[in-house]
This record gives C-alpha cells, structure tokens and sequence, in this order.
C-alpha cells in the first residue's frame, strides 16, 4: 500500500512566471515542476471545481487566458493561489502539487478529452457586442 511513509515532499522554492503564465515549483527531493496556471485553476482542489464527491465535478472551461494575482500560504502545507477570474477558495496542498506536477501530462489530456466531448473549449466566451 503506497503512502505508508507520511513523508511528503514539501517545496524548496516556488517562483510565479507571471509572463509564460507558469508557476515554477521545486520539492526538497529534487523534483522540479513547471504547472501553468490555466491546468492549477482547472484543477482546483475547491470544492466548487472538484464537487463535494465523485461525479459531482465541474468541467472549467474557457480558462486559457487566467492569471494569478496572489498567493497565500496556509500554514506549512499548502497554498491559496488567487486566480483574476475570482476564484480563489482552492487551498493546494504541497501532496497535491506534487501529485499535479507528476501526473501532469495524464491529467491534461483527460482533461482536453472531457472538454472535447463536452463540445467545450479552453478560449474565453467572448461576449457579443
């Protein structure tokens, strides 16, 4: 059974790319992650994003484009990052960016599967004039 050890790997650095829109992360066992914003919004811990149990998720769409205004640290185990779009009620757990860094590129491609087949898209809705 994984996870017996509760040795988590807590970051050793963390640096906001605010120009390519990524957050730059590194881990005291020398993992180093580079996560845009759009994939940290799309896959907010919070409760709005992630629903209160499985099935119950909401597709984050139209997030291309998002920026991050502010981070907050929680304590000695996570972060709050304030996205410009309001959202700001995820709280990122050093286990969780770490599992995001690693599992990057699954967890994408699941994702621009389900925006696919949700006729969806990563542009912003522009408004009609």
């Amino acid at each position: 059974m994984a996870g017996l050890s509760n040795q988590v790997p807590t970051p050793t650095e963390i640096k906001m790319h605010q120009q390519s829109k990524v957050m730059e992360i590194a881990f005291d066992d020398g993992s180093r992650f580079n996560l845009p914003f759009e994939f940290l919004r799309v896959f907010s811990p919070s409760a709005e994003v992630r629903g209160h149990g499985p099935g119950q998720e909401t597709l984050q769409v139209g997030k291309k484009n998002v920026d991050i205004s502010a981070i907050e640290p929680v304590g000695h185990y996570a972060v709050v990052l304030v996205f410009d779009d309001k959202h700001d009620s995820g709280i990122y757990s050093w286990d969780y960016l770490y599992d995001l860094g690693k599992h990057q590129d699954v967890y994408w491609q699941e994702y621009l599967r389900r925006l696919e087949e949700a006729g969806e898209s990563r542009e912003p809705k522009t408004l009609l004039p």
